[in-house]
């Protein structure tokens, strides 16, 4: 009898869970199918599912139109360098924090994730002047820069967490062997936290993949992302919903290839340390 319940519950489990996944996944998943309609058929009421004329029209179009791939190359840029950026700042932060604390550790920590709360808006003027006074508006320096300092939080949380489930002995053993610093964090701490920094690094850069607010203010031609490639679809005129998703879905088609790929060690990494 216990294991009919329990086998019952598994069940139940494993289909709520499709469910929960399958309606996360199906805007992603209608805008995937609206890429290869018309622009009739993208608004047509009651709306198509699959019994549509299917076209790469929207594709080409797109292709013809914009200059897909530098907006690529900048995407990759800008959420490359701020993830690597954010490490290397982020990675002694989270070491002291977690080794070395101190009375008002807590207290940063808090402070840091509090940032996470201020509305973007807020200080995006000022920030908006100093890209003007620099000279680095629309530059993907400035925007790796930014996104950096955007995500950088979350990055110090995670590796604190991390680092926090590494025994100090170990630490401390290296130390009286006679390891610096440097050889302390590059060839101890690090190997050893390589699933927590793998799945931070992989969540910064999809943060940083997406981020529409301050790429799509802070750049015009020369840095502008993906996000911006979405959203140049949008005129007055009205939105082209097929040419809309078809970009979109170019847009998107890396980071989820790259998250599908990478879901093994983003799972480790988000359950390191949870099983004691």
């Amino acid at each position: 009898m216990a294991r009919a319940v329990k086998t019952q519950r598994k069940l139940i489990n494993t289909a709520v869970a499709w469910a929960i996944g399958l309606v996360i996944f199906f805007p992603i998943l209608w805008t995937i199918l609206t890429s290869f309609k018309t622009e009739a058929q993208a608004i047509a009421s009651p709306p198509i599912f699959l019994g549509f004329d299917w076209t790469l029209e929207n594709y080409a179009i797109v292709q013809e139109r914009s200059d897909y791939m530098r907006f690529l190359w900048n995407s990759v840029i800008i959420a490359g360098g701020s993830t690597l950026l954010g490490l290397i700042v982020a990675v002694p932060a989270a070491w002291s924090m977690a080794f070395v604390p101190s009375k008002r550790t807590k207290d940063i920590l808090l402070w840091m994730l509090s940032t996470k709360m201020l509305p973007a808006v807020g200080v995006l003027y000022p920030i908006y002047l100093i890209c003007i006074e620099l000279g680095v508006l629309d530059n993907r320096v400035a925007l790796v820069v930014i996104l950096m300092l955007i995500n950088l939080p979350i990055i110090v949380w995670m590796l604190y967490t991390y680092f926090r489930e590494i025994p100090g002995e170990i630490l401390e053993a290296a130390r009286m062997d006679g390891a610096t610093l440097k050889e302390e964090l590059l060839y101890i701490l690090t190997p050893m936290a390589i699933p927590g920094i793998a799945s931070t690094m992989l969540l910064n850069f999809i943060l940083a993949w997406n981020e529409a607010f301050w790429t799509l203010n802070l750049t015009a031609v020369d840095a502008a992302p993906l996000t911006a490639f979405i959203a140049s679809y949008s005129s007055p005129e009205g939105l082209f919903f097929a040419k809309l998703s078809a970009a979109s879905t170019m847009a998107i088609a890396p980071i989820l290839i790259l998250g599908w790929f990478s879901q093994k060690q983003l799972v480790r990494g988000l359950t390191f340390g949870a099983v004691k």
